[in-house]
């Protein structure tokens, strides 16, 4: 481990220099990180293609959505009011006790380390969004390769190392390590001393032990994991009475996108034991025998998938409804499923709680809206909850809509989950166990705020105050001043 300890050392002095680049030189070296990478072209398409069996078209689509995020962050930094600068002037005069001058705006933790995802090797891995949000917030970037696909992970690791020369940065800005030997790194690295915070995506048991190993540290850091999610569907009676089959159909292909691997994947759905929920499983049962079967990302996760769907359609009073019927070409292919139980037995068995992280979802059919509701309150926290409904039945259900939204981070009417967008108003993040951190997304330009503090300055010298807080504003940002938002 003591090419570990080099690496988070040379962070740590990275850090010194790093914190204090300006603005608007962090968005240079965001956007050459984003040119550096469209640079490498379809090489990086095949490489990635190769090592985790996603298709060029979605691949294609991935990386422009990274070389999105590396530029929103950069245009972020530039207009630079993200900082939330607070200022309030003295009051010598205040009585009967004068007021001290104090200034407050968000300041960089330290080195951050980021974990790369299996399922996304662009947008959520080297340079995805831990990185680029941690980078954009002023911390040196030590990022653990995933070894599902290292060759992809080095070579973004060599565009950003390049963009790190060319712009100038100081060396350890941007630090990539192998991913081999997992646990062993992992644990290193989150428990370095010079380590400030952590950002992982992956499943519950990993996200958990990073959890755990950062509290008990001597000094305890925070850890942002995205640990995974059922997103549970509940469709509204009056709702399918009108639009069972195009519903069923809409999620036939939102339980199927992907091969199913995408956190925000719709793995419950719940109704009313009616005429029109039993149509909606038979269409979605057509539908769903109708997909064409696609290699998983890797024979780990196809094994996962293929493991915990069996212990799932095992449990008593489960009936699998339909399976794909389109022969398999290749062994590490995912089969999409779906199966139906009583709510009884689903409020019985914890085990069918648990997410089966592929193409299968279960349909948990209700006597009424009252016990519906009464799932609703013994689920977990997710990324997602959607409602299936009339506007009518949204109004007279607020019940159901807030225990919805009490257990989620993205309430949904009428869409589907699957489809993060990188905008403001994205709240990627939710209740734990689907994160560690409800307050804090890790999709858009909010997803800064998990790598940066308050931190107050009292009654310094205009001239020895960071640009952002000085009386002539020079960055021309917006500022609370004196309880007023001023430019």
């Amino acid at each position: 481990m003591d090419n570990i300890n080099k690496i988070m050392l040379q962070s740590a002095e990275a850090f010194k220099q790093y914190r204090k680049v300006s603005g608007k030189q962090k968005a240079v070296f965001l956007r050459a990180i984003a040119e550096e990478i469209e640079a490498l072209g379809m090489e990086l398409i095949h490489t990635t293609m190769e090592e985790t069996n996603l298709p060029e078209a979605r691949l294609l689509g991935e990386r422009g959505r990274t070389i999105f995020q590396l530029k929103m962050f950069a245009d972020l930094l530039e207009e630079g009011s993200w900082v939330e600068a607070r200022i309030d002037t003295a009051q010598p005069d205040r009585k009967p006790l004068p007021k001290v001058d104090i200034r407050k705006m968000s300041v960089p933790l330290g080195v951050v380390v980021v974990f790369g995802a299996s399922n996304f090797p662009y947008a959520y891995s080297t340079a995805g969004g831990d990185t680029a949000s941690a980078l954009a917030a002023g911390c040196p970037v030590v990022l653990k390769g995933h070894p599902a696909h290292a060759r992809t992970s080095a070579m973004i690791a060599d565009a950003v190392l390049r963009a790190v020369e060319r712009t100038g940065m100081p060396e350890g800005t941007f630090a990539h390590v192998d991913g081999g030997n997992g646990f062993e790194i992992g644990k290193a690295l989150v428990m370095h001393p010079v380590t400030k915070a952590v950002g992982f995506t992956g499943s519950f048991a990993g996200g958990k032990a990073l959890f755990d190993m950062a509290n008990q540290r001597p000094e305890p850091i925070p850890v942002f994991s995205e640990m995974g999610s059922i997103n549970p569907v509940v469709l509204m009676p009056e709702k399918l009475s009108t639009s069972s089959e195009s519903i069923a159909k809409e999620y036939a292909g939102s339980i199927t996108l992907g091969v199913g691997q995408f956190c925000t994947n719709p793995g419950l759905i719940l109704g009313v034991d009616n005429a029109d929920l039993q149509n909606f499983i038979k269409v979605l049962a057509g539908e769903i025998e109708k997909i064409s079967p696609s290699k998983m990302l890797n024979a780990g996760i196809y094994q996962n998938y293929e493991g915990k769907k069996t212990v799932a359609l095992a449990q008593d009073d489960v009936t699998t409804e339909a399976e794909s019927l389109v022969e398999k070409t290749d062994t590490i292919q995912g089969l999409a499923t779906v199966a139906s139980v009583d709510a009884d037995v689903f409020l019985a068995n914890p085990t069918l709680h648990q997410e089966v992280f592929g193409p299968f979802s279960l349909v948990v059919k209700c006597k009424d809206l009252t016990q519906l509701a009464t799932v609703i309150q013994h689920l977990e926290g997710q990324l997602t909850a959607t409602f299936m409904a009339t506007e009518t039945e949204l109004q007279a259900n607020d019940d159901i809509v807030e225990a919805l939204r009490n257990i989620s981070g993205r309430l949904i009417f009428n869409g589907v989950p699957t489809g993060v967008e990188v905008c403001y108003a994205m709240h990627h993040g939710g209740p734990f166990p689907s994160c560690t951190d409800a307050r804090f997304t890790s999709v858009g330009p909010d997803a800064i705020k998990r790598f940066v503090r308050p931190a107050s300055y009292q009654s310094f010298p205009d001239s020895l105050l960071p640009a952002e807080l000085q009386d002539a504003n020079p960055l021309n940002i917006w500022r609370m001043f004196d309880n007023e938002w001023k430019k």
